[in-house]
Parts: C-alpha cells; sequence; structure tokens
C-alpha cells in the first residue's frame, strides 16, 4: 500500500508547499458540493423518475463545457507544443479525477500509435487507488512531487491537474512543483473561481451545478471531465498529424478488431480489395501511414518511411512530397 504522508495543510485550510502559501476551498462555497433542489426528493422516486432526472441533468453538460471552447484549444495547443518539443502531457488527479486522467492516458497508444511514455496519468495512491480508496492520498500536497519526479517531469512536459472541486490539495501540489520546473500547467475543475484558479496557467472550468446525488462528483463532473479530455488529447493527437481527415492513420492494431479497421481503412483510402490491403499492410509491418504512402506514391515501404519522416508524420504532406 502507498505510504501517505499526513495533510501538509493546518485545520483551518491554509498550507504551505515551494514556497506558496494558499488556502483550500470550503466546501459550502462549491458548486460541485451544493444540494439539487429537483433532486431534493430522490429517494421517493421510481426507477424512471431517476433515469428522466440524470438524463436532463446530463443534458446540460455540453454546454457548459462548449462555454470553455477557448481555454480548451489554448490547452491543446499548449499540449501540441510540448509533444513538439520532445515533451509529455501528464494528468494528475485523486478518486474519480485521477482514475479519468488514467483512463485517457491509457487509450492513446491503441488509438494513436503512441509510447505508453507519451501520455501518463498519475493517481493518488498510486495505480492501487484505481480500484479502492486510498485514505488520505488526496490530501497530501507533497506527494504529488514525489510522483512526478519519478518520471523526471520536466520542463518541456504539459502537467493537467484534474480537480472537480478546485481544491484538491495532492492536485494543487503537483501544479506547483509543475511550475516551478518551468513546465506548462493546465487546471481541469468544475467550479467557479476556486483555488485551481490560482495554481495554473490555464484553466478550463465548465460549472456543471449541483450534482442530484449531492457531492458525487463521479457524476455531472465526471462526465464532463471525461468531454474534455476526449478533447485535449483527440485535439492534440490530430495536429502532430495522428489522423488523415477523420480516420485513425496512427492506430495500433493490437486485437482483431483493430486489425480489421487497418485493412479497411487501407482499403478505402487507396481502393485495394481487402486481400491487397492486407498484404500491402504485411509488407510495411501493419503501419497504417506507410503503406498508403507507399501504394499512393510507388515507392517501397523505406522510402514510404523517409517520406513520412521528412514531413514530420504528417500523412496529407507526405503524399504530396
Amino acid at each position: 500500500m502507498t505510504n501517505v504522508k499526513q495533510n501538509q495543510f493546518s485545520d483551518s485550510g491554509t498550507y504551505t508547499h515551494l514556497g506558496v502559501t494558499g488556502r483550500m476551498d470550503p466546501s459550502h462555497e462549491l458548486t460541485t458540493e451544493a444540494r439539487n433542489e429537483r433532486s431534493d426528493h430522490l429517494d421517493l422516486m421510481t426507477a424512471p423518475e431517476i433515469v428522466q432526472l440524470m438524463n436532463a441533468e446530463d443534458a446540460t453538460l455540453a454546454a457548459a463545457v462548449a462555454k470553455e471552447s477557448e481555454a480548451i484549444a489554448e490547452a491543446i495547443d499548449v499540449v501540441v507544443n510540448s509533444f513538439q518539443s520532445g515533451g509529455r502531457l501528464f494528468y494528475i488527479g485523486a478518486g474519480t479525477s485521477g482514475r479519468l486522467g488514467v483512463l485517457d492516458a491509457s487509450e492513446c497508444p491503441p488509438t494513436f500509435n503512441t509510447p505508453p511514455e507519451m501520455v501518463i496519468g498519475i493517481i493518488a495512491g498510486g495505480d492501487t487507488a484505481l480500484r479502492q480508496a486510498i485514505e488520505g492520498a488526496e490530501d497530501s500536497v507533497t506527494l504529488a512531487a514525489e510522483d512526478l519526479a519519478k518520471h523526471n517531469f520536466n520542463a518541456n512536459d504539459t502537467l493537467v491537474g484534474i480537480a472537480s472541486s478546485g481544491g484538491t490539495p495532492y492536485v494543487i501540489g503537483g501544479l506547483d512543483y509543475a511550475r516551478q520546473t518551468g513546465a506548462a500547467t493546465v487546471g481541469l475543475t468544475c467550479n467557479a473561481n476556486s483555488r485551481l484558479h490560482r495554481h495554473a496557467d490555464t484553466i478550463i472550468a465548465p460549472v456543471v451545478g449541483p450534482e442530484i446525488l449531492s457531492g458525487s462528483t463521479r457524476l455531472k463532473a465526471g462526465t464532463a471531465t471525461k468531454m474534455v479530455l476526449n478533447m485535449l488529447t483527440t485535439g492534440a493527437m490530430v495536429r502532430i498529424g495522428k489522423t488523415y481527415g477523420n480516420w485513425m492513420v496512427d492506430l495500433r492494431a493490437s486485437n482483431d478488431k483493430l486489425r480489421r479497421r487497418s485493412i479497411r481503412i487501407v482499403g478505402e483510402l487507396t481502393g485495394l480489395s481487402a486481400d491487397a490491403a492486407a498484404g500491402l499492410l504485411g509488407r510495411c509491418d501493419g503501419d497504417l501511414k506507410t503503406a498508403i504512402v507507399s501504394h499512393v506514391r510507388g515507392v517501397d515501404a523505406a522510402e514510404a518511411r523517409e517520406r513520412l519522416q521528412q514531413s514530420d508524420g504528417q500523412l496529407r504532406e507526405a503524399l504530396k512530397a
């Protein structure tokens, strides 16, 4: 079990870390902790009524996230800059927020054929916390710095600190550490004017309002967080050339479903039959981009790879060469 340090802040809610003194948000000021009047009688509702209420509440999330479009786009550009500088994207969070970061990071290698170390998700309490609560992990303002240091976090990297409340000590401590290294920082919260706002360069704050189950931020806040994370990694990967149109041309064919998808994509982009597309992929070690450039430009796999390298991995540019 992870050894969790004692709280690094006082009973009054203040803390000092890396020369920064701050104060955690009292829960009564957080909209994510407020009571939702529409669910006052939740325990008296029938199953269809609960479903209808939850669906109605969830329907408001797209508008809340849309209000943060400019900040999300800014964060995508920040992440792209890290990738192009040889840096990485890190997510840190506790509880649901941490699990969502780990989930998004773990889906990048099969979707975009990225190395596992390119997008890294860190949860307070370590991997054990993915399945069970690690008491006190989120309350340490120093533990995140230790976790990031284990990955040699540096100025080329970007850190996205995820905290629905906007006041999680673990996340704030991690952001403070990242800023000390000179790295770019992004804060993702579901509360306006949270403590997180003072500790990140870019703030994304979709305000989703009170949950139907008071304080249960795995609900609306969790869904809004997942929406934002989808945009961050998908947007950044598109910008660095991991797609062609809306095709996943950089996916890793690690199972039968993805192998069939690879064959279909090559077939659609080249006009080849399924058998011919499969053969082409075989000659190109399963790499979609290489296969497409090889066929369209009439070159062997080695030259196709060279053209892609000269085009910074951008398939559209390689096909023009």
